[in-house]
């Protein structure tokens, strides 16, 4: 990948907590601080915080699943017993879960991130009062001067 994500898997929270730094212009430690001091006053920053947080306990799940593994390879024979591949589910699933949390937070970084703009828009909208009612309220329309059935108008469905 051209990220640089999947490039350094073992430097991914590195890379990221420096990209955090770089877009929010101070330290993570300082990043938290002020979010903790005032969530609401930006949400992208509140949910790049939150999800660092989760990334670095992944990243801390994953270091301590392989060192597990590393640990039951060195006195296995050649053959893999089940509990040493039980091991080796636990490094697969602590990984994905690691890069899972890494795409979030990347997402949480780029404004420009599909989705990202539509969620701006739907956050204002929720922000501005309604105007009009949210359903129709009225018997649809038919062309002809066709009345809709009853039945139809009754369930809130126009009739086809």
């Amino acid at each position: 990948m051209t990220d640089g994500i999947s490039d350094e898997p073992a430097d991914v929270v590195g890379l990221l907590t420096e990209r955090i730094e770089d877009r929010f212009g101070m330290g993570v430690d300082q990043l938290k601080a002020a979010v903790a001091a005032a969530p609401t006053a930006n949400r992208d920053a509140t949910d790049v915080v939150k999800w660092h947080g989760l990334l670095v306990e992944a990243q801390s799940v994953l270091e301590r699943a392989e060192d597990d593994l590393l640990a039951a390879l060195q006195t296995q024979p050649s053959e893999v017993d089940d509990p040493t591949m039980d091991l080796a589910h636990r490094v697969d699933a602590a990984v994905t879960t690691r890069d899972g949390r890494a795409v979030v937070v990347k997402f949480f970084l780029d404004p420009d991130a599909p989705g990202r703009k539509d969620l701006a828009a739907e956050r204002l909208a929720r922000l501005r009062p309604r105007t009009g009612p949210a359903v129709q309220t009225s018997a649809p329309h038919r062309p002809g001067g066709v009345p809709a059935p009853a039945s139809a108008v009754r369930a809130g469905r126009p009739a086809r």
